[in-house]
């Protein structure tokens, strides 16, 4: 099942592999890098996105690098205590990063964990939950898990601090089993009443996590058949070594780099793998890249973009980036478009795949696509220029044009005839395919 993928007659290196490669594993190729990977092949294209060089998108040599100008741009968040403009940040982030498929594993990690500042209602404990996130990303997925359930904005999340000796709270030992370690079946009541117990006294003080001792149960508890005066950093350790971890990191890992089904036998591959490298997150990532199961023919075009992916899909295909569209105003449309990020729905995250997708979100993926090409995003109202582009890459002519603007954007060597009534007008056809069906899948 995991097989690497070799180039073949029946799957060619080719345009169309480039831009799902791009589409999956970040959010979208400008033509250069289309170019560059066809001519490098898989390997040299792989290797740049799982481990990527540190120059950014955009990013000229001599000026501030993306990760101090990150940093300005979210203390500056932090401190204005407005959570709008941490979401602009992240979306600065995902334009412009030299790593695309870094922040794509942060953001299935905020989903994975699903936290919402609706409750923890503090802008600082955000940004440092993403930076979890982001500094594990590729990371032994015990190292992120020990991490997070340490993390404050989880701990008020889940309601550990009502969690105490005489009253326990299960709220953050079940959401640990179910849905950030083991999955549904792989654990008892009897299990997440004890490994409550052995959470007790985890509280958050000053911003800060803290164990208060004199509200900890520190009697003996049995969890997962195991019997001892278990602390919680001892419940952490037995969700890591429990023999259902690797199997519903797979699942996460498939889920971001799959189409909508993949098989179970992919699954337990992956999962087998896992076991072997320790839960090394990376280590999945590359080899489901390299896979002839990513390349197939039935894994291409067929997952529903999110409205982060799609958005700024379109913004780094379109080299948008000098000056890029309001990022403020991109959060904005993202939240309308139904992933308001830093606040997912509820612990289950977003259901995403097809229920992206509703009447409002096409209408409003649509009017996205005009109010991008048309500047109305952009901070001076400048429109996007498309003949431009076009020709900077030597396609003149209308139909050069709307077959650089099929393959940049879909992947396709020609666009179809229903895009035969925009050919002469180089912005409406670039609007036109950012609202077709097809620039909604990856």
């Amino acid at each position: 099942m995991l097989t690497p993928y070799t180039p073949s007659a029946a799957q060619p290196w080719d345009l169309r592999r480039v831009v799902h490669l791009h589409r999956r594993a970040g959010f979208a190729a400008t033509w250069g890098e289309i170019e560059r990977d066809l001519d490098d092949g898989p390997e040299a294209a792989i290797e740049r996105i799982v481990r990527p060089a540190a120059k950014s998108v955009g990013e000229q040599a001599g000026v501030t690098s993306f990760e101090d100008l990150s940093r300005v741009i979210c203390d500056a968040a932090v401190e204005s205590g407005n959570i709008n403009r941490l979401k602009a940040w992240w979306l600065y982030r995902m334009l412009f990063s030299p790593d695309p498929l870094g922040e794509r594993l942060t953001l299935m990690w905020h989903n994975h964990f699903a936290t919402s500042q609706v409750k923890v209602s503090d802008v600082g404990l955000m940004r440092r939950q993403n930076d979890i996130f982001r500094r594990h990303a590729r990371a032994l997925f015990g190292e992120l898990l020990n991490d997070v359930l340490h993390d404050p904005a989880v701990l008020v999340w889940l309601d550990a601090d009502s969690n105490r000796k005489e009253h326990p709270n299960e709220n953050l030992a079940r959401e640990m089993m179910e849905l950030f370690a083991l999955g549904v079946g792989n654990y008892t009541e009897t299990d997440i009443r004890e490994a409550a117990r052995a959470l007790t006294g985890w509280t958050v003080s000053r911003g800060e996590f803290r164990i208060q001792d004199s509200v900890h149960d520190a009697g003996e508890k049995t969890i997962f058949g195991r019997t001892g005066a278990w602390t919680g950093d001892d419940a952490v350790r037995m969700l890591a070594e429990h023999p259902a971890a690797p199997r519903r990191i797979a699942f996460r890992v498939c889920e971001l780099l799959m189409g909508e089904s993949f098989s179970p036998a992919l699954i337990d591959a992956l999962a087998s793998g896992l076991a072997q490298h320790n839960l090394e997150v990376g280590w999945a990532v590359e080899t489901l890249l390299r896979s002839e199961a990513f390349f197939a023919d039935a894994n291409i075009g067929n997952r529903v973009r999110s409205p982060a992916e799609f958005i700024i899909g379109a913004a780094r295909a379109l080299e948008l980036t000098a000056p890029p569209p309001s990022t403020l105003l991109l959060a904005e449309v993202t939240a309308n478009l139904g992933q308001d990020l830093f606040c997912p729905p509820n612990v289950f995250g977003w259901p995403g795949g097809r229920g992206w997708l509703t009447s409002r979100t096409l209408i409003g993926r649509t009017n996205f696509a005009h109010a991008l090409i048309n500047g109305d995003l952009h901070p001076r109202g400048e429109p996007f220029d498309a003949a431009a582009l076009a020709a900077s890459r030597g396609c003149t002519s209308a139909d050069d044009r709307a077959a650089f603007y099929a393959q940049l954007l879909l992947g396709r060597p020609d666009l179809p005839d229903v895009f035969a009534e925009f050919i002469d007008s180089p912005n409406h056809l670039v609007s036109a395919i950012l609202a077709s069906p097809e620039a909604q899948l990856a």
